[in-house]
């Protein structure tokens, strides 16, 4: 396995992330995805569909490398209403369970961090997503 969950002895199991991730591999860095389509359009103003976009255009970014919701390491969301992104927690769970889960439906949680920020650089978008994957070196 070239990844490794890392859960302290005696800390409460996260909810929707892990505490941490070891992995050896080629890295591969995702630069901020929002919530529009691949003509940077945005098809919603609803929180929900622009993560579940957001987490679609992670993964065809990911496809570039050859990887997917396996290898991701760390991700960084950037959210402008706090209220909102815990509001739309139903609905951006179902959209993680779709997309981030790899091709035998593993759900993958990769280390998280969520912040509230004033304003992202697109107007119309809720979120944006940093992401960091760890593709395995084939020997």
């Amino acid at each position: 396995m070239h990844r490794t969950i890392l859960q302290p002895r005696g800390w409460s199991r996260p909810r929707g992330y892990v505490h941490g991730v070891a992995a050896r591999g080629v890295v591969v860095s995702v630069a901020g995805q929002v919530g529009w389509n691949e003509r940077c359009e945005f098809d919603s103003d609803d929180f929900a569909a622009q993560a579940r976009q957001a987490l679609a255009n992670v993964r065809a970014v990911l496809a570039e490398a050859g990887a997917g919701p396996e290898h991701v390491v760390r991700m960084t969301w950037y959210v402008t209403d706090r209220d909102e992104y815990f509001a739309a927690g139903k609905a951006v769970g179902a959209a993680w369970r779709e997309l981030m889960a790899d091709a035998e439906g593993v759900v993958h949680y990769p280390a998280m961090t969520v912040v509230q920020v004033v304003a992202l650089m697109a107007r119309r978008a809720k979120l944006e997503i940093e992401t960091t994957a760890v593709v395995p070196i084939a020997l």
